[in-house]
Protein backbone atom coordinates (compact mmCIF):
# COMPACT_ATOMS: atom_id res chain seq x y z
CA UNK A 1 0.00 0.00 0.00
CA UNK A 2 0.99 3.48 -0.51
CA UNK A 3 0.75 6.87 1.15
CA UNK A 4 -0.68 10.18 -0.70
CA UNK A 5 -2.71 8.47 -2.97
CA UNK A 6 0.29 7.11 -4.91
CA UNK A 7 0.42 4.45 -7.17
CA UNK A 8 1.86 1.16 -6.36
CA UNK A 9 2.51 -0.84 -9.51
CA UNK A 10 3.26 -4.94 -9.50
CA UNK A 11 3.52 -6.83 -12.71
CA UNK A 12 1.63 -9.49 -12.64
CA UNK A 13 2.89 -12.82 -14.12
CA UNK A 14 1.43 -12.95 -17.47
CA UNK A 15 2.32 -9.75 -19.01
CA UNK A 16 1.45 -7.16 -20.04
CA UNK A 17 -0.93 -7.17 -16.88
CA UNK A 18 -0.06 -4.46 -13.80
CA UNK A 19 -1.84 -4.81 -10.36
CA UNK A 20 -2.70 -1.51 -8.81
CA UNK A 21 -3.61 -0.30 -5.63
CA UNK A 22 -5.10 3.04 -5.08
CA UNK A 23 -5.30 4.14 -1.56
CA UNK A 24 -7.82 6.95 -2.51
CA UNK A 25 -9.83 8.89 -4.66
CA UNK A 26 -6.94 10.69 -5.06
CA UNK A 27 -5.05 8.11 -6.35
CA UNK A 28 -8.17 7.19 -9.20
CA UNK A 29 -7.75 10.55 -10.72
CA UNK A 30 -3.94 9.67 -11.22
CA UNK A 31 -4.61 6.22 -12.81
CA UNK A 32 -7.18 7.93 -15.16
CA UNK A 33 -5.36 10.71 -15.88
CA UNK A 34 -2.13 8.19 -16.78
CA UNK A 35 -4.34 6.55 -19.45
CA UNK A 36 -5.94 9.46 -20.75
CA UNK A 37 -1.81 10.57 -21.44
CA UNK A 38 -1.51 7.20 -23.00
CA UNK A 39 -4.72 7.14 -25.09
CA UNK A 40 -4.64 6.78 -28.50
CA UNK A 41 -7.39 7.35 -31.03
CA UNK A 42 -9.47 4.42 -31.85
CA UNK A 43 -8.59 2.73 -28.08
CA UNK A 44 -11.35 0.77 -26.43
CA UNK A 45 -11.29 0.84 -22.93
CA UNK A 46 -13.47 -1.64 -20.56
CA UNK A 47 -14.59 -1.10 -17.05
CA UNK A 48 -15.47 -3.91 -15.15
CA UNK A 49 -16.32 -4.39 -11.28
CA UNK A 50 -19.19 -4.55 -8.72
CA UNK A 51 -21.27 -1.29 -7.72
CA UNK A 52 -19.59 1.23 -6.41
CA UNK A 53 -16.02 -0.61 -6.84
CA UNK A 54 -14.60 2.84 -8.89
CA UNK A 55 -15.67 2.32 -12.18
CA UNK A 56 -17.06 5.84 -12.60
CA UNK A 57 -15.18 7.94 -10.89
CA UNK A 58 -12.13 6.35 -13.35
CA UNK A 59 -14.43 6.94 -16.04
CA UNK A 60 -15.01 10.29 -15.30
CA UNK A 61 -11.42 11.62 -14.02
CA UNK A 62 -10.01 10.20 -17.96
CA UNK A 63 -12.94 12.52 -19.19
CA UNK A 64 -11.93 15.45 -17.14
CA UNK A 65 -8.50 14.93 -18.17
CA UNK A 66 -9.12 15.10 -21.73
CA UNK A 67 -11.42 18.29 -21.61
CA UNK A 68 -8.47 20.14 -19.62
CA UNK A 69 -10.85 21.47 -16.66
CA UNK A 70 -11.26 19.56 -13.24
CA UNK A 71 -14.87 21.07 -13.13
CA UNK A 72 -16.22 19.61 -16.37
CA UNK A 73 -19.56 18.01 -16.08
CA UNK A 74 -19.63 14.44 -16.32
CA UNK A 75 -22.76 13.12 -16.47
CA UNK A 76 -23.82 9.03 -15.87
CA UNK A 77 -24.85 7.43 -18.79
CA UNK A 78 -26.67 4.63 -16.62
CA UNK A 79 -30.29 5.83 -18.73
CA UNK A 80 -29.04 7.29 -21.81
CA UNK A 81 -26.77 3.92 -22.01
CA UNK A 82 -23.81 6.44 -23.90
CA UNK A 83 -22.85 10.04 -23.78
CA UNK A 84 -20.54 11.51 -26.76
CA UNK A 85 -17.90 14.17 -26.41
CA UNK A 86 -16.35 15.64 -29.31
CA UNK A 87 -13.11 16.48 -27.93
CA UNK A 88 -10.06 18.18 -29.63
CA UNK A 89 -7.76 15.56 -29.67
CA UNK A 90 -10.36 12.67 -30.12
CA UNK A 91 -14.21 12.10 -29.79
CA UNK A 92 -14.80 9.71 -26.60
CA UNK A 93 -18.04 7.84 -26.16
CA UNK A 94 -19.14 6.81 -22.06
CA UNK A 95 -21.18 3.90 -22.34
CA UNK A 96 -22.54 2.40 -19.24
CA UNK A 97 -24.12 -1.20 -19.63
CA UNK A 98 -25.88 -1.61 -16.36
CA UNK A 99 -29.04 -1.39 -17.57
CA UNK A 100 -29.17 -3.63 -21.00
CA UNK A 101 -31.71 -6.06 -21.44
CA UNK A 102 -29.52 -7.85 -24.02
CA UNK A 103 -25.85 -7.91 -24.66
CA UNK A 104 -27.82 -7.65 -28.78
CA UNK A 105 -28.50 -3.75 -27.24
CA UNK A 106 -25.09 -2.83 -27.55
CA UNK A 107 -24.96 -3.12 -31.33
CA UNK A 108 -28.09 -1.45 -31.30
CA UNK A 109 -26.63 1.72 -29.77
CA UNK A 110 -23.39 1.68 -32.11
CA UNK A 111 -20.63 0.43 -29.70
CA UNK A 112 -19.36 -1.89 -32.71
CA UNK A 113 -19.90 0.98 -35.22
CA UNK A 114 -17.75 3.72 -33.97
CA UNK A 115 -15.79 6.19 -36.27
CA UNK A 116 -12.02 5.15 -36.64
CA UNK A 117 -10.60 7.76 -34.17
CA UNK A 118 -13.61 7.74 -31.33
CA UNK A 119 -12.58 6.11 -28.24
CA UNK A 120 -14.78 4.09 -26.17
CA UNK A 121 -14.81 4.28 -22.46
CA UNK A 122 -17.34 1.42 -21.27
CA UNK A 123 -18.78 0.33 -17.86
CA UNK A 124 -19.96 -3.20 -17.72
CA UNK A 125 -18.65 -4.45 -20.89
CA UNK A 126 -19.35 -8.10 -19.91
CA UNK A 127 -23.21 -7.17 -19.91
CA UNK A 128 -23.14 -6.31 -23.77
CA UNK A 129 -20.19 -8.85 -25.05
CA UNK A 130 -17.90 -6.05 -25.63
CA UNK A 131 -14.54 -8.05 -26.34
CA UNK A 132 -11.38 -6.86 -28.34
CA UNK A 133 -8.11 -8.21 -28.06
CA UNK A 134 -6.54 -4.90 -28.20
CA UNK A 135 -8.04 -3.62 -25.59
CA UNK A 136 -7.31 -2.26 -22.14
CA UNK A 137 -9.43 -4.10 -19.74
CA UNK A 138 -9.38 -2.81 -15.81
CA UNK A 139 -11.12 -4.83 -13.04
CA UNK A 140 -12.06 -2.86 -10.03
CA UNK A 141 -12.19 -4.21 -6.46
CA UNK A 142 -12.91 -2.44 -3.13
CA UNK A 143 -10.05 -2.98 -0.40
CA UNK A 144 -10.28 -2.43 3.09
CA UNK A 145 -8.20 0.54 2.20
CA UNK A 146 -9.43 2.46 -1.25
CA UNK A 147 -9.69 -0.19 -4.44
CA UNK A 148 -7.16 -2.73 -6.31
CA UNK A 149 -7.36 -2.87 -9.84
CA UNK A 150 -6.35 -5.27 -12.53
CA UNK A 151 -5.36 -3.99 -15.68
CA UNK A 152 -4.64 -5.90 -18.72
CA UNK A 153 -3.10 -4.87 -21.07
CA UNK A 154 -3.91 -5.64 -24.93
CA UNK A 155 -2.80 -4.22 -28.14
CA UNK A 156 0.31 -2.17 -27.38
CA UNK A 157 -1.49 -0.45 -24.23
CA UNK A 158 1.33 -2.32 -22.09
CA UNK A 159 4.02 -0.61 -23.81
CA UNK A 160 2.01 2.80 -23.92
CA UNK A 161 0.90 2.48 -20.20
CA UNK A 162 4.53 1.53 -18.72
CA UNK A 163 5.94 4.97 -20.51
CA UNK A 164 2.94 6.66 -18.52
CA UNK A 165 3.54 5.74 -15.65
CA UNK A 166 7.56 6.04 -16.14
CA UNK A 167 6.33 9.59 -16.43
CA UNK A 168 4.67 9.75 -13.79
CA UNK A 169 7.29 8.39 -11.37
CA UNK A 170 9.90 11.14 -13.20
CA UNK A 171 7.09 13.86 -11.63
CA UNK A 172 6.86 12.30 -8.36
CA UNK A 173 10.67 12.48 -8.18
CA UNK A 174 10.82 16.58 -9.47
CA UNK A 175 9.20 17.23 -6.73
CA UNK A 176 5.60 17.51 -8.68
CA UNK A 177 3.99 14.63 -6.52
CA UNK A 178 0.44 14.28 -7.25
CA UNK A 179 0.15 16.70 -10.17
CA UNK A 180 -2.48 17.17 -12.67
CA UNK A 181 -1.65 15.76 -16.47
CA UNK A 182 -3.45 17.13 -19.24
CA UNK A 183 -2.55 16.17 -22.53
CA UNK A 184 -1.89 18.82 -24.81
CA UNK A 185 -2.68 17.87 -28.94
CA UNK A 186 0.53 17.12 -30.50
CA UNK A 187 2.57 18.19 -33.85
CA UNK A 188 3.31 15.66 -36.68
CA UNK A 189 6.27 14.54 -34.80
CA UNK A 190 6.96 11.93 -32.30
CA UNK A 191 6.78 14.10 -29.53
CA UNK A 192 4.12 14.39 -27.64
CA UNK A 193 3.70 16.78 -24.80
CA UNK A 194 1.27 17.51 -21.52
CA UNK A 195 0.30 20.72 -19.38
CA UNK A 196 1.34 19.69 -15.44
CA UNK A 197 -0.33 21.64 -12.78
CA UNK A 198 0.15 21.08 -9.20
CA UNK A 199 -0.64 24.94 -8.12
CA UNK A 200 2.54 26.25 -11.14
CA UNK A 201 1.79 24.77 -14.21
CA UNK A 202 4.92 23.26 -16.38
CA UNK A 203 5.34 21.34 -20.00
CA UNK A 204 6.17 17.54 -19.88
CA UNK A 205 8.00 16.80 -22.91
CA UNK A 206 7.79 13.12 -23.97
CA UNK A 207 11.17 12.23 -26.55
CA UNK A 208 12.61 9.61 -25.89
CA UNK A 209 15.56 8.91 -28.36
CA UNK A 210 14.64 7.71 -31.81
CA UNK A 211 16.76 5.24 -33.26
CA UNK A 212 18.13 6.11 -36.67
CA UNK A 213 15.93 5.18 -39.93
CA UNK A 214 17.16 3.28 -43.35
CA UNK A 215 19.01 4.69 -45.50
CA UNK A 216 17.16 6.69 -47.63
CA UNK A 217 20.01 9.06 -49.69
CA UNK A 218 23.23 7.88 -51.12
CA UNK A 219 23.60 5.37 -48.33
CA UNK A 220 22.60 7.53 -45.11
CA UNK A 221 19.30 8.10 -43.24
CA UNK A 222 16.78 10.57 -43.80
CA UNK A 223 17.35 11.83 -40.31
CA UNK A 224 21.64 12.13 -41.01
CA UNK A 225 20.97 13.95 -44.10
CA UNK A 226 18.51 16.53 -42.71
CA UNK A 227 20.54 16.99 -39.54
CA UNK A 228 17.14 15.75 -37.26
CA UNK A 229 17.68 15.50 -33.75
CA UNK A 230 17.11 12.44 -32.61
CA UNK A 231 17.13 13.08 -28.71
CA UNK A 232 16.69 15.54 -26.56
CA UNK A 233 20.17 16.98 -25.85
CA UNK A 234 19.63 19.07 -29.00
CA UNK A 235 16.84 21.00 -27.53
CA UNK A 236 18.58 21.52 -24.72
CA UNK A 237 21.76 22.91 -26.40
CA UNK A 238 20.01 25.10 -28.83
CA UNK A 239 17.81 26.28 -26.25
CA UNK A 240 21.41 27.58 -24.65
CA UNK A 241 22.23 29.15 -27.71
CA UNK A 242 19.25 30.87 -27.92
CA UNK A 243 19.29 32.18 -24.65
CA UNK A 244 22.52 33.66 -24.79
CA UNK A 245 21.16 35.92 -27.83
CA UNK A 246 17.88 36.89 -26.25
CA UNK A 247 15.33 34.95 -27.47
CA UNK A 248 12.74 34.12 -24.51
CA UNK A 249 12.85 30.06 -24.99
CA UNK A 250 11.28 27.66 -21.84
CA UNK A 251 13.56 27.30 -18.58
CA UNK A 252 14.25 23.81 -18.36
CA UNK A 253 13.05 22.88 -14.58
CA UNK A 254 13.79 19.16 -14.36
CA UNK A 255 15.30 16.54 -17.21
CA UNK A 256 15.92 12.88 -17.33
CA UNK A 257 17.89 12.66 -20.83
CA UNK A 258 18.14 8.63 -20.61
CA UNK A 259 14.40 8.16 -20.59
CA UNK A 260 13.83 11.38 -22.59
CA UNK A 261 11.84 13.63 -19.95
CA UNK A 262 12.17 17.32 -19.94
CA UNK A 263 9.64 19.57 -18.12
CA UNK A 264 9.75 23.19 -19.08
CA UNK A 265 8.37 26.34 -18.19
CA UNK A 266 4.74 26.61 -19.55
CA UNK A 267 4.63 30.14 -21.54
CA UNK A 268 0.46 29.43 -21.56
CA UNK A 269 -1.33 29.40 -24.93
CA UNK A 270 -1.94 32.63 -26.45
CA UNK A 271 -1.41 32.45 -30.15
CA UNK A 272 -0.37 34.76 -32.52
CA UNK A 273 -2.83 34.01 -35.07
CA UNK A 274 -7.18 34.60 -34.43
CA UNK A 275 -9.62 31.54 -34.44
CA UNK A 276 -10.34 31.78 -37.83
CA UNK A 277 -6.92 30.73 -38.80
CA UNK A 278 -5.73 34.32 -39.63
CA UNK A 279 -2.68 36.55 -38.17
CA UNK A 280 -2.71 39.06 -35.75
CA UNK A 281 -0.19 41.59 -37.25
CA UNK A 282 0.90 43.22 -34.74
CA UNK A 283 2.44 39.36 -32.88
CA UNK A 284 3.67 38.52 -36.44
CA UNK A 285 5.60 41.81 -36.73
CA UNK A 286 7.48 41.04 -33.24
CA UNK A 287 8.65 37.35 -34.32
CA UNK A 288 10.05 39.38 -37.13
CA UNK A 289 11.67 41.67 -34.98
CA UNK A 290 13.23 38.65 -32.66
CA UNK A 291 14.63 36.98 -36.14
CA UNK A 292 16.30 40.07 -36.76
CA UNK A 293 17.92 40.20 -33.14
CA UNK A 294 18.82 36.46 -34.18
CA UNK A 295 20.30 36.95 -36.71
CA UNK A 296 22.11 40.42 -35.83
CA UNK A 297 24.17 39.07 -33.38
CA UNK A 298 25.65 36.26 -35.81
CA UNK A 299 25.99 39.03 -38.92
CA UNK A 300 27.51 41.79 -36.75
CA UNK A 301 30.97 41.50 -36.24
CA UNK A 302 31.84 42.49 -32.95
CA UNK A 303 28.53 41.57 -31.16
CA UNK A 304 29.41 37.94 -30.33
CA UNK A 305 32.87 38.87 -28.52
CA UNK A 306 31.72 42.04 -26.61
CA UNK A 307 28.23 40.30 -25.40
CA UNK A 308 30.64 37.26 -24.82
CA UNK A 309 28.42 34.85 -27.06
CA UNK A 310 29.45 31.60 -28.08
CA UNK A 311 29.38 30.93 -31.91
CA UNK A 312 26.91 28.74 -32.51
CA UNK A 313 28.19 25.05 -33.04
CA UNK A 314 25.13 23.55 -35.18
CA UNK A 315 25.32 21.20 -38.36
CA UNK A 316 24.87 23.36 -41.46
CA UNK A 317 21.33 23.66 -43.43
CA UNK A 318 23.44 22.50 -46.70
CA UNK A 319 22.60 21.66 -49.97
CA UNK A 320 21.90 17.65 -49.36
CA UNK A 321 19.70 18.62 -46.31
CA UNK A 322 17.17 20.64 -48.78
CA UNK A 323 17.17 18.48 -51.39
CA UNK A 324 16.66 15.16 -49.01
CA UNK A 325 13.57 17.19 -47.70
CA UNK A 326 12.58 18.55 -51.25
CA UNK A 327 12.44 15.10 -52.56
CA UNK A 328 9.23 13.91 -49.78
CA UNK A 329 7.05 16.33 -52.55
CA UNK A 330 8.16 13.43 -55.16
CA UNK A 331 7.58 10.63 -52.89
CA UNK A 332 4.48 11.28 -51.35
CA UNK A 333 2.65 14.24 -53.09
CA UNK A 334 3.16 13.30 -56.78
CA UNK A 335 1.12 10.77 -58.14
CA UNK A 336 -0.79 10.44 -54.50
CA UNK A 337 -2.49 13.70 -54.05
CA UNK A 338 -2.19 15.33 -57.12
CA UNK A 339 -1.16 14.75 -61.07
CA UNK A 340 0.87 11.91 -62.06
CA UNK A 341 3.68 9.57 -60.15
CA UNK A 342 7.08 11.55 -60.81
CA UNK A 343 8.96 9.04 -63.37
CA UNK A 344 12.84 8.32 -62.27
CA UNK A 345 13.87 10.64 -64.91
CA UNK A 346 11.52 13.28 -64.20
CA UNK A 347 12.61 13.34 -60.60
CA UNK A 348 16.10 13.59 -61.78
CA UNK A 349 15.76 16.67 -63.76
CA UNK A 350 13.20 18.19 -60.78
CA UNK A 351 16.29 17.57 -57.87
CA UNK A 352 19.07 18.71 -60.22
CA UNK A 353 17.16 22.24 -60.83
CA UNK A 354 16.34 22.53 -56.61
CA UNK A 355 19.89 21.49 -56.84
CA UNK A 356 21.23 24.02 -58.98
CA UNK A 357 19.23 26.77 -56.93
CA UNK A 358 20.54 25.31 -53.52
CA UNK A 359 23.84 25.80 -54.48
CA UNK A 360 23.69 29.21 -55.39
CA UNK A 361 23.33 30.34 -52.28
CA UNK A 362 26.01 29.03 -51.23
CA UNK A 363 28.47 31.64 -49.61
CA UNK A 364 25.61 33.84 -48.29
CA UNK A 365 25.84 34.60 -44.56
CA UNK A 366 24.72 31.72 -42.34
CA UNK A 367 22.84 32.62 -39.13
CA UNK A 368 20.96 29.87 -36.61
CA UNK A 369 17.72 28.75 -38.82
CA UNK A 370 14.78 27.50 -36.12
CA UNK A 371 13.60 25.50 -39.75
CA UNK A 372 10.06 25.63 -38.09
CA UNK A 373 9.30 29.33 -37.06
CA UNK A 374 5.51 29.63 -37.19
CA UNK A 375 2.25 29.75 -35.39
CA UNK A 376 2.32 26.77 -34.00
CA UNK A 377 6.13 27.05 -32.48
CA UNK A 378 5.54 30.48 -31.07
CA UNK A 379 3.55 31.44 -28.14
CA UNK A 380 2.66 35.53 -27.63
CA UNK A 381 3.42 36.33 -24.16
CA UNK A 382 1.09 39.34 -23.08
CA UNK A 383 2.68 40.53 -20.17
CA UNK A 384 6.43 40.89 -21.41
CA UNK A 385 7.88 43.76 -23.56
CA UNK A 386 9.96 43.81 -26.92
CA UNK A 387 10.50 40.78 -28.61
CA UNK A 388 10.49 38.48 -24.98
CA UNK A 389 6.74 38.90 -25.93
CA UNK A 390 7.42 35.74 -28.68
CA UNK A 391 7.84 32.68 -26.40
CA UNK A 392 9.92 30.42 -29.19
CA UNK A 393 9.33 26.17 -27.59
CA UNK A 394 10.30 24.09 -31.01
CA UNK A 395 13.40 24.34 -31.56
CA UNK A 396 15.49 21.34 -31.56
CA UNK A 397 15.77 20.96 -35.08
CA UNK A 398 18.34 24.24 -35.30
CA UNK A 399 20.70 24.22 -38.14
CA UNK A 400 23.40 27.69 -39.37
CA UNK A 401 21.79 28.24 -42.40
CA UNK A 402 20.43 31.69 -44.91
CA UNK A 403 18.59 33.94 -42.71
CA UNK A 404 16.26 33.84 -45.57
CA UNK A 405 14.66 30.93 -44.97
CA UNK A 406 12.75 31.47 -41.17
CA UNK A 407 11.52 34.91 -42.69
CA UNK A 408 10.25 33.18 -45.31
CA UNK A 409 8.68 30.48 -42.91
CA UNK A 410 6.82 32.98 -41.10
CA UNK A 411 5.63 35.21 -43.72
CA UNK A 412 4.49 32.16 -45.37
CA UNK A 413 3.13 30.19 -42.64
CA UNK A 414 1.50 26.93 -43.95
CA UNK A 415 -0.70 26.55 -41.35
CA UNK A 416 -2.20 30.25 -41.37
CA UNK A 417 -4.23 32.52 -44.16
CA UNK A 418 -1.80 35.75 -44.96
CA UNK A 419 -2.52 37.55 -48.04
CA UNK A 420 0.20 38.57 -50.34
CA UNK A 421 0.28 41.93 -48.86
CA UNK A 422 0.31 40.80 -45.54
CA UNK A 423 3.74 38.40 -46.49
CA UNK A 424 5.05 41.51 -48.52
CA UNK A 425 4.99 43.48 -45.29
CA UNK A 426 6.69 41.14 -42.64
CA UNK A 427 9.54 40.36 -45.62
CA UNK A 428 9.36 43.90 -45.70
CA UNK A 429 9.79 45.29 -42.37
CA UNK A 430 13.06 42.61 -42.19
CA UNK A 431 15.00 44.15 -45.07
CA UNK A 432 14.35 47.59 -43.24
CA UNK A 433 15.78 46.50 -39.70
CA UNK A 434 18.76 44.93 -41.44
CA UNK A 435 19.27 47.71 -43.72
CA UNK A 436 19.23 49.84 -40.44
CA UNK A 437 21.84 47.76 -38.94
CA UNK A 438 23.55 47.71 -42.18
CA UNK A 439 23.21 50.24 -44.87
CA UNK A 440 24.94 48.19 -47.26
CA UNK A 441 22.61 45.21 -47.05
CA UNK A 442 21.67 43.79 -50.46
CA UNK A 443 17.90 43.68 -50.87
CA UNK A 444 17.72 41.86 -54.48
CA UNK A 445 19.47 38.83 -53.39
CA UNK A 446 17.72 38.32 -49.70
CA UNK A 447 14.69 38.26 -52.15
CA UNK A 448 15.57 35.67 -54.52
CA UNK A 449 16.79 33.77 -51.59
CA UNK A 450 13.36 34.23 -49.93
CA UNK A 451 11.42 33.18 -52.90
CA UNK A 452 13.76 29.66 -53.08
CA UNK A 453 13.50 29.07 -49.49
CA UNK A 454 9.76 29.55 -49.14
CA UNK A 455 8.80 27.61 -52.62
CA UNK A 456 11.50 24.80 -51.27
CA UNK A 457 9.61 24.98 -47.75
CA UNK A 458 6.00 24.83 -49.61
CA UNK A 459 7.27 21.21 -51.43
CA UNK A 460 8.79 20.17 -48.62
CA UNK A 461 5.67 20.26 -46.57
CA UNK A 462 3.43 19.39 -49.21
CA UNK A 463 5.15 15.81 -49.11
CA UNK A 464 5.34 15.72 -45.46
CA UNK A 465 1.49 16.20 -45.05
CA UNK A 466 0.45 14.18 -47.64
CA UNK A 467 2.47 11.35 -45.54
CA UNK A 468 0.42 11.91 -42.46
CA UNK A 469 -2.47 12.40 -44.22
CA UNK A 470 -1.95 8.69 -45.77
CA UNK A 471 -0.69 7.35 -42.37
CA UNK A 472 -4.09 8.31 -40.68
CA UNK A 473 -4.11 12.20 -40.16
CA UNK A 474 -6.49 13.40 -42.88
CA UNK A 475 -6.70 16.39 -40.85
CA UNK A 476 -3.26 17.88 -42.69
CA UNK A 477 -5.16 17.56 -46.08
CA UNK A 478 -6.61 20.95 -45.11
CA UNK A 479 -3.36 22.43 -45.59
CA UNK A 480 -2.88 21.46 -48.05
CA UNK A 481 -4.92 24.32 -50.97
CA UNK A 482 -3.34 26.94 -49.01
CA UNK A 483 0.45 25.55 -49.46
CA UNK A 484 -0.38 25.25 -52.87
CA UNK A 485 -1.90 28.33 -54.15
CA UNK A 486 1.40 30.05 -51.96
CA UNK A 487 3.86 27.69 -54.05
CA UNK A 488 2.30 28.88 -56.99
CA UNK A 489 2.68 32.38 -56.16
CA UNK A 490 6.60 31.88 -54.97
CA UNK A 491 6.82 30.04 -58.93
CA UNK A 492 6.29 33.50 -60.50
CA UNK A 493 9.20 34.79 -58.99
CA UNK A 494 12.49 35.44 -62.32
CA UNK A 495 14.67 33.82 -60.30
CA UNK A 496 12.24 30.03 -60.46
CA UNK A 497 11.24 30.34 -63.97
CA UNK A 498 13.04 27.22 -64.76
CA UNK A 499 11.19 24.89 -62.04
CA UNK A 500 7.36 26.05 -62.93
CA UNK A 501 7.43 23.55 -65.83
CA UNK A 502 7.71 20.85 -63.05
CA UNK A 503 4.72 22.12 -61.00
CA UNK A 504 2.28 22.04 -63.61
CA UNK A 505 1.09 18.96 -63.46
CA UNK A 506 0.01 19.11 -59.43
CA UNK A 507 -0.62 22.66 -58.90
Amino acid sequence: MTDGGAIELKEAETAPSFRLHLADEEATNRLAEDFAAAARPGNRILLSGDLGSGKTSFARAFIRSLAGDPTFEVPSPTFPLRIDYPFARFPVVHADLYRLGDPDEAEEIGLFDLADDTVLLAEWPELGDLAWPEAANLTFELAAEGRDVMVVAGGDWGERLTRSFAIRRFLDRSGRAGATRTPILGDASGRSYERIVDGAEAILMNAPARPEGPAVWQGKSYDAVAHRARDLSAFLNVGSLLAERGVRVPQVLAQDLSDGLLLVEDFGSEPIITADRRPIIERYEAAVDLLLRLHLCEVSANSSASRGIRAPDLPPYDTEALLVETALFAEHFAGREAGPEMSDAARDEFLALWRALFDRLAGRERVIVLRDYHSPNIIWREGADGTDRVGVIDFQDALLGDPAYDVASLAQDVRVDIDEAEEEALVARYIRGRRAADPAFDEAPFRDACAILGAQRATKVLGAFARLAHEGKPAYRSHIPRIRARLRRSLERPVLSELRRCYDPYL
